[in-house]
């Protein structure tokens, strides 16, 4: 046993698996158990199931990419009504797919998560798009916006949509328009969900957000500098001090070395001062 609470180990099991094998639902959903940690999966994989199969039940044979986006579009957004949360974006609920599946509301990467579960279940190998600032998805060279309706979106859609969303500094280019591998997807739902805990200041809960993307990527040495500043906000210090001197060893930046290193001192007065 790796002495993992029993969800986090199943996630632990599904992140070591090639990424082509790992299924996007059960990693959503096991992402929500830090939220709901009694969330029973199956039924919200049943109804994803269901979905893949009346979208089978739709797509003609033969048909073009376009028109089997179109079908699912019409599926989930107008049959449905799943839709983007223009009014609360910013509402944990919208990160996690159990309530994505309940409330038929979500954000742009979680609302592509059903679109790109319902599509494979109906026969699609659709994919996520890890566009700047908002998630996108496709089906070959078809582009599509899970926020909106699942609206096609064009080149010249695309490029609009990056100024909108990051204001002009980002230059758009044909690969920020590539799939995104579903482990990078899985990470950034779990970085989503870091910044509204911390922002939030609900420190322990940004924990076991970290924890999970560690598991994800255990070389991520920033995020072991981010989880050992929020152990210490928390005066879990031994966990601090631990994190931080593991990203000590393979940090190789002079200025986040000194900035560390003076949060060390700082922990090891105070663990001093407890002993």
């Amino acid at each position: 046993m790796s002495g993992l609470p029993a969800g986090k180990e199943l996630f632990a099991e599904l992140m070591a698996r090639p990424d082509d094998e790992v299924d996007l639902g059960l990693a959503a959903l096991l992402v929500a158990e830090e939220e709901y940690p009694d969330l029973d999966r199956d039924p919200y994989l049943a109804q994803l199931d269901e979905l893949g199969r009346q979208l089978r039940s739709r797509l003609a044979s033969g048909g073009s990419s376009e028109q089997a986006v179109e079908s699912l579009a019409q599926l989930l957004a107008w049959d449905y009504g799943f839709h983007g949360n223009q009014h609360d974006y910013y509402d944990p609920r919208n990160s996690f797919l159990n309530d994505v599946l309940e409330r038929r509301t979500g954000i742009p990467i979680t609302l592509a998560a059903v679109y790109i579960e319902t599509g494979r279940r109906a026969g699609l190998d659709i994919r996520g798009v890890g566009f700047p600032g908002h998630f996108l998805a496709r089906l070959e060279g078809v582009i599509f916006d899970p926020f909106n309706q699942g609206r096609i979106l064009s080149e010249d859609d695309c490029r609009a949509l990056l100024e909108q969303v990051t204001g002009g500094p980002v230059a758009f280019q044909p690969r920020l328009l590539d799939p995104t591998p579903t482990k990078q997807i899985v990470a950034r739902m779990l970085n989503n969900l870091k910044h509204i805990y911390l922002n939030a200041h609900y420190y322990r809960k940004a924990i076991g957000i970290m924890d999970r993307l560690l598991i994800v990527d255990p070389k991520n040495y920033a995020e072991l500098r981010d989880r050992g500043a929020v152990y210490a906000e928390l005066k879990q210090y031994v966990q601090a001090k631990a994190d931080l001197e593991i990203y000590l060893r393979h940090c190789d930046q002079r200025e986040q070395v000194f900035a560390v290193r003076q949060a060390l001192h700082s922990i090891e007065a105070v663990l001093t001062m407890m002993d």
